[in-house]
C-alpha cells in the first residue's frame, strides 16, 4: 500500500445513507462489582469513523462488544442501525449483526480452515432466504482478498502467513459482506510500524469506497492521525494527504476512554490542545 504525499485533486467517498449507524445513550456495562462502560453515550453515522483510545482496561473493546450486543448492558440503551437492540433475543440480532463487520484482536482467524473458508465464513453463515450460490461466494472472496492484496493466499491455514498478513485477511472478512459499519478492535497492535501504517491505508480504503462507518479501538495515535488526515483516491490507487482546515470532508471524531467514561471527544486539534495529562498522553507531540 502506497501513501501519496502529494495534493493532489481528491476523489469523493461514495455517497450514502447518512442515517444514524450506532447510538449508546448513557450505556453501563458491569462485570461483578466492577463497572466496564459508565454512562457512555455519542451517536455515529454513516461514513463517520471513531477513534478510540485509553489504556489498557478502559473499557475499548468492552465497547465495541456491547455495540453488537456480544455484552449486554446493565443500564442504557444501544442502538444499531436505529434499532434498539439493548434487550434483543439472539434470533433476532443475529440479522442486525449481520451489517456488521468486526476485525476481532490478533484477526481472530479459524486456524482449522483455510484462507478462502475463512473469508467466506460470513457469507456462508448468513441467514439467507436462499443461500448464496458457491461460484457467488467465491467470488466474492476472491474480491475481499484481492481488497487486501491476498488473493494468493486462498488455499493456505493462517498459521502459515505472517502476522501482518492474518490481520489483513482478518480485515477480508470484515468486509466480505460490505458492512455499514465496521469495528476494529487494536488493529495493529503488535505490528511493525510500515505494516501498521499498510493495515490503516485499507481501513482508509474501505471507508472511502463504500462510505463505511467505522470504530477503531487503538493504542497508536498515528492510526487516528491517518484517518483523519488522508483520503483514499481510487484513480491513483493511493493514499494522500487532504487539508487540515477541517473542511476536508472527512468525518473523524476521537474519543479517550478512562474507567469506563468518555474522558475525551472531540477533533484531532481539540485533542492535541488538551492539558489533561491522561488525555495529552495519547498524543504524538
Amino acid at each position: 500500500m502506497i501513501l501519496a504525499s502529494e495534493h493532489e485533486a481528491q476523489s469523493s467517498p461514495a455517497q450514502g445513507s447518512r442515517g444514524e449507524v450506532l447510538r449508546f445513550d448513557n450505556v453501563t456495562v458491569r462485570f461483578d462489582q466492577e463497572t466496564a462502560l459508565d454512562a457512555v453515550s455519542f451517536s455515529m453515522s454513516a461514513g463517520e469513523t471513531r477513534i478510540l483510545l485509553g489504556a489498557a482496561g478502559s473499557g475499548k473493546t468492552v465497547l465495541i462488544k456491547t455495540a453488537v450486543g456480544l455484552i449486554r448492558a446493565d443500564a442504557g440503551r444501544v442502538y444499531l442501525f436505529g434499532t434498539d437492540i439493548t434487550d434483543m433475543d439472539e434470533r433476532h440480532l443475529f440479522d442486525l449483526r449481520a451489517k456488521v463487520g468486526i476485525l476481532f484482536q490478533e484477526g481472530g482467524l479459524f486456524d482449522s480452515m483455510t484462507i478462502e473458508e475463512n473469508v467466506a465464513y460470513p457469507l456462508v453463515n448468513q441467514r439467507a432466504r436462499t443461500p448464496m450460490p458457491a461460484e457467488v461466494v467465491q467470488e466474492k472472496v476472491l474480491e475481499a482478498l484481492s481488497f487486501v492484496e491476498l488473493e494468493r493466499t486462498v488455499a493456505q491455514f493462517p498459521s502459515e502467513l505472517s502476522g501482518g498478513m492474518r490481520r489483513r485477511v482478518g480485515i477480508a472478512r470484515a468486509v466480505v459482506t460490505e458492512p455499514p459499519l465496521v469495528l476494529y478492535d487494536s488493529p495493529t497492535a503488535g505490528l511493525d510500524p510500515i505494516t501498521a501504517t499498510t493495515i490503516m491505508a485499507l481501513i482508509v480504503k474501505e471507508r472511502d469506497l463504500r462510505n463505511t462507518a467505522a470504530v477503531v479501538a487503538t493504542h497508536r495515535y498515528q492510526d487516528g492521525q491517518l484517518m483523519a488526515n488522508f483520503r483514499y483516491n481510487p484513480q491513483r490507487g493511493a493514499l494522500e494527504r487532504v487539508s487540515s482546515d477541517g473542511k476536508n470532508g472527512l468525518k473523524t471524531t476521537f474519543m479517550v476512554m478512562r474507567d469506563g467514561r468518555i474522558a475525551f471527544e472531540g477533533s484531532e486539534a481539540e485533542l492535541e490542545s488538551s492539558t489533561d495529562p491522561y488525555i495529552a498522553k495519547f498524543v504524538k507531540r
